[in-house]
């Protein structure tokens, strides 16, 4: 077996693009985003069964004591679809519902091609089911409409079907019907993440440009951005420059 030199390892290869989709979750406060967010990291595998917790995503402190996100969060999820059987990566941003942190969701959803509308199917649509609806779609998003917490027993997914499918301008079979706490219908409703939202497009030999989406302190490595790259290609040791200030970064890891 040949040698293999450390200082020259392979490197991964890059995920094609036909193979990424790029989704978020938007729903009124306390409809769900969170619970289906921690259903689809251990359908996922992406997180253990051993160190899964209720409000995996939500990493401050005020979040977990309130039960509310109120910072978006990203996370890589690898998936088989059960449609074709090829492998895909689904970037998922977990949103707040909360209507005094909607700049968080707009930003979310620049980044995204796709977004997931989740509706409590006990309460129905409310508030900022609408506003965030709205925003989805100013920035063109597809919109899958999924029905949460159909275990409950008060539940009224046919009514709640329904009206939402009035309100996105589509069939009442067309809501998926999902239960974060069961999760009953979240395999399919990351199957139709692929099927339904496009992949992301560009031109990968443009000069590099990226949106940044949100960033976070890291007392270790210092500030982390979150960036969509649009055109182009990111590498560690590259100078980058924000577009807003003119200030140039030498870019430490991608």
């Amino acid at each position: 077996m040949p040698a293999i030199s450390l200082d020259k390892a392979p490197q991964p290869a890059a995920t094609k693009p036909e193979q990424i989709r790029n989704f978020c979750i938007i729903a009124h406060i306390d409809h769900g985003k969170s619970t289906l967010a921690d259903r689809m990291l251990g359908i996922t595998e992406v997180v253990e069964a051993r160190n899964m917790r209720a409000q995996y995503l939500d990493r401050m402190d005020i979040e977990r004591e309130r039960g509310i996100t109120i910072k978006s969060q990203a996370v890589r999820l690898p998936w088989r679809s059960g449609i074709d059987g090829q492998e895909y990566i689904l970037n998922m941003i977990d949103t707040p519902g909360h209507v005094d942190f909607t700049y968080e969701v707009s930003r979310s959803l620049a980044a995204c091609e796709g977004a997931v509308l989740l509706v409590d199917c006990a309460q129905g649509i409310e508030a900022q089911t609408l506003a965030n609806l709205y925003l989805a779609m100013e920035n063109n998003l597809t919109i899958i409409p999924v029905l949460n917490k159909i275990d409950l027993p008060n539940a009224q997914p046919e009514k709640f079907a329904a009206e939402l499918a009035k309100l996105i301008g589509c069939e009442p079979e067309d809501c998926l019907r999902v239960s974060g706490k069961t999760g009953e219908g979240v395999a399919e409703l990351l199957d139709q993440i692929i099927s339904q939202i496009p992949a992301p497009v560009g031109d990968a030999d443009a000069p590099a440009r990226a949106l940044i989406f949100d960033s976070v302190y890291d007392s270790y490595r210092g500030v982390v951005t979150y960036v969509r790259v649009v055109d182009g290609h990111l590498s560690p040791r590259d100078q980058i420059q924000m577009f807003s200030t003119g200030v140039r970064h030498e870019m430490l890891e991608v």
